[in-house]
C-alpha cells in the first residue's frame, strides 16, 4: 500500500513540473512577442491609407522616407511617419501634415542626422562587429533619432515599432516624441528675419539653402569685425591703465577676450535673429563652445602670469644665483604651480568641451572598442613630449635645480631662467639663452654651482723661476685677494708651491669667494696684479731655459773653474 503511494506522489509530481515548464515556456514566449513590438488597435485612422511611396519596414528607411517627402513638400504623406495615438481622428487630419513640417524644420536644423547611424533591420538588433557591447544580438522595439536641447531640457525623438492585429510591424515615430514637436520647432524653427527671405532663395543647394550660403559669409564677417573692434578696445585700455600689473594684464587679454565676445555675439545672433541649417549650426556650435572654453582658459592662465611676475618683482627680482635659496625655491615652486594649473586648465577645458558637444553619443560606442589602440598610438607618438613633461615636473619637485641657480652644462655657465613642461631655458654668462629638452638635461651629468651654497674655491697657478722667493710672493697674494670684494673667509687664503721641475716651479693661490663668477672675476684680477708685481720688482723670478756649457758646478763659484772651461748660460724664453 505505501508502495503504491509512493508512485503516486511521484506521478503527481512529475505532472505539476512538466505543466509548470510549459506555462513558463508559453509566458515567455509572449514576453518575448512583446519585446518585439508595441501591440496597438488602431493605428492613424484619421489619416486614411499610407501611399505606396511610405516606407517604414525599418527604423533607418522610415526617416530616410520621412526626409525624402518633406523636401518633395509632400507633409501629409509624410504624416503617416508619425503615431497621432494622442489626436482624435479629425485632429490627425488638421494637425498632422502641420506637425510633419515642423518636425522637417526641426531635422533641418536641430541636430546634424545621420540617417546611415540608424538601424537598417527591422527588428533593430544591436550590431557590434567589435564586439565590446554587452547588449549585442538584442532586438529593440524603439530606437533614438536625436536628442535636442531646448529651454534647457532635454528631448528625445525616438522611432517605436507598432503592430495592429495581424498586420506587419511598423516603425513611426513615438506619440511622446511627437508631443515634443511644438517645443522644439518653438527653438529650431525658422528665424523672424527668415520671414523676409524671398520662396526661391530658401530651396536647398547642397547641403545647405541658397540664401545660407550668402548668408554665412555675411554673419563671419560680421562676427570677426566684433572681434576686432574688443581686440582694438583692450589695447588701447592697456594703453590708457597706467604702468603696473594692471596694464600688463590687459594687453595679454586682448586675443582671448575677442574670442569669447565673438562667440557669445554668435550664440545670441543664432539664438535670437538667424537660424541656419543642423549641419552649419552644429560646426557653429562645436566651434563656439571650443572657442569659449579656450578664451576662458587663456585669460585664467594670463591672470597666473601676471600674478608670478608681480611676485617675482617684488620678491626674487633679478634672476640669479645671489638671491638666497629660499626665494629662488619660491620661484621655482610658483612655476611647477603655473605648470599644474595649465594642467588642470586643459584637463578641465576639453573635459567640458567632449560634454557640451556629446562627441562619444555621436560618434557611438565604437570609439570606445578603438580607445586602447588610440591610447597605444598617442603614446608612442607623443612619448617625448610625455617624457618631457614627466621630467619638468620631476625637477620642480624634486629641486636638483632650481630657477637662479647657476650650472655648468656641457661646459657652459648658465643661470636658469626657467623651467616649462617640454624644455628648460638657460642664459649663459655672454646674455645667450640655451633652449635644453628636459628629458636631454636630465639625461647629461651637470654641475649646480648653487645647489648648497654659492661660495666657491677659486685657484690661481703661476710657474716661476727656483729663485722666486715664495714668502714674499704669498703676503702679496694675501694683500690683493683682501683688496677683492668677492673674496671672503680670509684665513682661508693659501699660497703653496705644488710642482717643480728642475728650471721652474708652481706656485698655486687658493681664494674662497662668495659666488662662482664673481670668483671668476676676483681670480683674473688677483693674477694680474700678482704678474704686474713680478714684473714690475722681480723679473728674474720668470722662468728661463738653461743651455749647459760647461759641467762645472756654478754652485762653487770661480773656485771650481779650471782653465777653457766656460759657465753654463741662462737664456730668457724668447716672446
Amino acid at each position: 500500500m505505501k508502495v503504491n503511494d509512493s508512485w503516486l506522489a511521484w506521478a503527481v509530481l512529475v505532472l505539476t513540473l512538466t505543466f509548470s515548464s510549459l506555462c513558463a515556456a508559453q509566458t515567455q514566449g509572449g514576453e518575448s512577442e512583446d519585446s518585439r513590438w508595441f501591440t496597438i488597435d488602431t493605428l492613424n485612422n484619421g489619416l486614411g491609407a499610407p501611399p505606396e511611396e511610405v516606407n517604414r519596414v525599418t527604423p533607418r528607411e522610415a526617416i530616410r522616407s520621412f526626409l525624402d517627402l518633406t523636401d518633395q513638400d509632400e507633409y501629409e504623406a509624410a504624416a503617416h511617419m508619425l503615431n497621432l495615438a494622442e489626436f482624435s481622428d479629425e485632429e490627425q487630419r488638421e494637425q498632422g501634415s502641420e506637425l510633419a513640417r515642423q518636425l522637417a524644420e526641426i531635422f533641418q536644423r536641430g541636430e546634424w542626422l545621420t540617417v546611415s547611424d540608424l538601424p537598417g533591420r527591422e527588428d533593430a538588433v544591436i550590431e557590434d562587429p567589435a564586439g565590446q557591447n554587452p547588449r549585442v544580438g538584442e532586438t529593440r522595439r524603439n530606437v533614438e533619432v536625436s536628442s535636442l536641447k531646448a529651454d534647457g531640457e532635454t528631448y528625445d525623438i525616438r522611432l517605436g515599432r507598432y503592430r495592429v492585429g495581424e498586420q506587419e510591424p511598423v516603425w513611426l515615430i513615438m506619440p511622446i516624441s511627437v508631443s515634443y514637436i511644438p517645443v522644439l520647432y518653438e527653438q529650431y524653427g525658422p528665424s523672424m528675419l527668415e520671414s523676409y527671405i524671398p520662396e526661391r532663395l530658401q530651396s536647398s543647394f547642397g547641403i545647405l539653402r541658397i540664401w545660407e550660403w550668402i548668408a554665412i559669409p555675411v554673419f563671419l564677417l560680421f562676427i570677426v569685425m566684433v572681434g576686432w573692434g574688443v581686440h582694438r578696445l583692450i589695447g588701447l585700455m592697456s594703453k590708457w591703465l597706467p604702468s603696473g600689473m594692471s596694464s600688463i594684464f590687459a594687453s595679454q587679454i586682448g586675443m582671448p577676450a575677442a574670442l569669447i565676445a565673438m562667440s557669445l555675439v554668435t550664440q545670441m545672433l543664432l539664438d535670437y535673429v538667424v537660424s541656419f541649417s543642423a549641419v552649419a549650426t552644429t560646426t557653429f556650435r562645436v566651434l563656439l563652445i571650443s572657442i569659449l572654453a579656450w578664451g576662458v582658459g587663456t585669460i585664467a592662465l594670463r591672470l597666473v602670469d601676471t600674478i608670478m611676475l608681480r611676485l617675482t618683482r617684488r620678491i626674487v627680482g633679478e634672476i640669479d644665483d645671489t638671491k638666497p635659496r629660499d626665494e629662488r625655491r619660491l620661484l621655482t615652486s610658483l612655476y611647477a604651480l603655473r605648470r599644474a594649473i595649465i594642467l588642470i586648465t586643459v584637463t578641465g577645458v576639453s573635459i567640458y568641451i567632449l560634454g557640451q558637444v556629446q562627441l562619444f553619443e555621436t560618434l557611438g560606442l565604437s570609439i570606445l572598442a578603438s580607445a586602447s589602440v588610440l591610447a597605444v598610438l598617442v603614446g608612442v607618438a607623443g612619448q617625448t613630449v610625455l617624457g618631457n613633461i614627466l621630467s619638468s615636473f620631476q625637477l620642480s619637485f624634486a629641486k636638483p635645480i632650481r630657477i637662479g641657480d647657476l650650472v655648468i652644462f656641457e661646459g657652459e655657465w648658465c643661470y636658469v631662467e626657467g623651467i616649462f613642461y617640454t624644455f628648460i631655458r638657460l642664459r649663459s654668462w655672454d646674455e645667450r639663452r640655451l633652449i635644453v629638452p628636459v628629458t636631454y638635461f636630465t639625461s647629461k651629468p651637470f654641475q649646480n654651482l648653487s645647489v648648497k651654497s654659492t661660495k666657491m674655491y677659486r685657484f690661481l697657478e703661476l710657474t716661476l723661476h727656483l729663485s722666486a722667493d715664495i714668502g714674499l710672493l704669498r703676503d702679496k697674494f694675501i694683500e690683493f685677494a683682501k683688496e677683492e670684494d668677492s673674496v671672503i673667509e680670509h684665513h682661508k687664503l693659501l699660497c703653496y708651491v705644488t710642482a717643480q721641475t728642475g728650471t721652474a716651479q708652481t706656485v698655486t693661490c687658493y681664494l674662497m669667494t662668495s659666488d662662482p663668477l664673481a670668483g671668476w672675476t676676483a681670480e683674473m684680477n688677483v693674477r694680474e696684479k700678482l704678474l704686474a708685481f713680478i714684473r714690475d720688482n722681480h723679473p728674474e723670478w720668470w722662468p728661463r731655459d738653461i743651455v749647459v756649457i760647461s759641467h762645472n758646478d756654478i754652485a762653487r763659484g770661480s773656485q771650481g773653474k779650471s782653465s777653457g772651461e766656460m759657465d753654463s748660460v741662462e737664456v730668457k724664453p724668447s716672446e
